[in-house]
């Protein structure tokens, strides 16, 4: 109730400090709101608390408290975005749009200063609330990832000011279309989501029922409702709707299903792809709000040159300029050994690699198959040295006795083309002891699922990628790279510049061809993100603007 009470003197009883030498009525009670807000009591308007604390006051006072929202462009400008807001997969609620229709709707039939303020500031605490989430999302990544290293702030305080002189203007449209990310991903991922909610406006789709694997020859109701489904997603024209016989036709719509939803591409409906097409339609336009938000996450300021991990897709790509130059098959950690998503500088290569092994897969893997097979070390190539890089005698070890954490030595694989590495790793120190690395196990890349790694990143020709990063073909060319490996001799080599390496987890994209792709949720990464996404507005507890 006290604090009730000073909220309202603080409102009504304007302080001195700021005093405005007018008699405008609108402009003494911007200046009495401002003031509360900048008390620390919070502000409420309409039933909707104001979040800026910072750059709303400033552009008042940059005023001396003169309404901000006199350009009726901008007005106008302004009731358009968020109108279309939903179409990044945000929400208009959250940039106060009810509460300004009510509010514009009555100051359009009569004057009321306290209300014509009330509006200003909603109006100009919606661009800030739309301009953070366009700029670093609405969700923090940090909430649900601790090791999170990506944040970005959105300017100093000076460049966030600007966003006045677009009111002003009646730029606010350019403004906005400015935050968003630029990158086609982004504008691919809209174009999707746009794409999916048709289909539901449409009707959606009915689950094919369950039973026998569907395969082509087979004829009857399900085939009907399996034609229905792959015609709702336009994996299949609609030529012969209701037909109830699974013919060429339909084996091909099923085999264009299954490769936009990384499943093996047979033509026949298991139990796999059965449980892909009976995702309802919401759920899919779910899973594109959640990669847009992700978008917003890492898409703005990219380097030129590039190497992104896409960790649900299995993939790795090399960008230069922007531009994709080289992209291969992954593979990712197991579901207990999850690939963490962060960003790195790869500064050097190791050619014909050894491989220490690493605490958690000597106590779960390692000194399990010691205690049962002696010989298990010297067919892996494996040696046991003490921290000083000696060679220990295997044969005196009492394997029963140990655990990792009480191990007194490391277990290290020689080079080779059977070292868990392969023949070479690519290093971007990170506090994951995670990196790519070439394989010994590379008929793995046949699999459309491909979570087999303790953490660290498989790709396939990895040759190509050294050849690529060194970018010296008269010192660095295949053969010369291939005769250091044949010597099974370990070298280190510096890149010519460090890339940056970019660790991300992208469920659903929009690929070139215009189609919309989605990939399974290995990790369950994806519910965290969708229930803080439909969360209330709220701003991060990292500082947001550089001081």
């Amino acid at each position: 109730m006290l604090r009730r009470m000073l909220y309202l003197m603080l409102l009504f009883y304007p302080f001195s400090a700021y005093s405005v030498a007018t008699t405008d009525p609108v402009r003494e009670q911007i200046q009495q709101r401002v003031e509360v807000l900048r008390s620390g009591y919070g502000l409420e308007l309409q039933g909707e608390p104001v979040s800026s604390s910072v750059v709303l006051p400033r552009l008042y006072e940059d005023a001396d408290f003169r309404p901000l929202w006199q350009n009726r462009d901008s007005v106008d400008q302004l009731f358009t975005e968020l109108q279309m807001i939903e179409a990044d997969g945000l929400e208009a609620r959250d940039y106060h749009y009810p509460q300004l229709v009510q509010l514009r709707e009555v100051l359009n039939n009569r004057d009321n200063p306290a209300l014509q303020a009330d509006f200003d500031l909603l109006m100009t605490d919606s661009l800030i609330r739309m301009g953070y989430h366009l700029l670093v999302g609405k969700v923090d990544p940090v909430e649900l990832d601790s090791d999170w290293n990506m944040q970005e702030a959105i300017g100093d305080l000076e460049t966030v000011l600007e966003l006045a002189k677009a009111i002003g203007d009646g730029r606010v449209n350019m403004l906005v279309r400015q935050l968003r990310p630029q990158q086609d991903a982004y504008q691919g991922l809209k174009k999707a989501l746009a794409h999916y909610r048709r289909i539901r406006d449409d009707g959606g789709w009915l689950p094919v029922p369950p039973g026998p694997i569907l395969k082509p020859g087979m004829s009857g109701q399900r085939v009907v409702a399996l034609r229905a489904r792959l015609e709702a997603t336009g994996d299949l024209p609609a030529e012969n709707a209701g037909s109830p016989t699974f013919d060429t036709a339909v084996e091909q719509g099923v085999e264009a299903f299954q490769a936009r939803h990384n499943l093996d591409v047979d033509g026949k409906v298991g139990k796999g792809t059965l449980a892909a097409m009976n995702v309802p339609v919401q759920a899919r336009i779910d899973q594109i709000r959640v990669n847009l938000e992700r978008a917003r996450w890492v898409l703005h300021r990219l380097p030129e040159d590039f190497i992104l991990v896409d960790i649900a897709g299995f993939g790795v790509s090399y960008f230069r300029a922007g531009v994709p130059v080289w992209q291969v098959r992954s593979q990712v950690g197991k579901t207990y050994r999850k690939t963490p998503v962060f960003r790195a500088q790869m500064k050097y290569l190791v050619m014909n690699p050894t491989w220490t092994v690493p605490p958690t897969i000597l106590e779960e893997d390692i000194l399990p198959r010691l205690r049962k097979d002696r010989g298990y070390l010297k067919k892996k190539n494996m040696r046991v040295i003490d921290y000083k890089g000696n060679t220990v005698d295997a044969s005196n070890i009492n394997w029963k006795k140990y655990t990792a954490k009480n191990f007194p030595y490391m277990i290290r694989q020689d080079p080779g083309p059977n070292n868990a590495l392969g023949q070479i790793k690519f290093i971007f120190p990170n506090d994951h002891a995670v990196y790519l690395h070439d394989t010994n196990h590379r008929e793995l890349f046949g699999h459309s699922e491909r979570a087999f790694s303790s953490g660290c990143i498989r790709i396939e020709k990895p040759f190509q990628l050294a050849e690529l990063l060194l970018d010296d073909p008269d010192n660095w060319s295949r053969e010369q790279i291939l005769d250091v490996i044949d010597t099974r001799q370990l070298k280190n080599v510096n890149l010519p510049r460090p890339v940056t390496v970019i660790l991300m987890y992208w469920t659903a994209y929009r690929g070139a061809d215009g189609k919309v792709y989605f990939r399974k949720d290995i990790y369950d990464r994806d519910p965290p993100v969708l229930e803080k996404l439909n969360d209330r507005f709220h701003f991060r507890r990292a500082p947001i603007i550089r001081s």
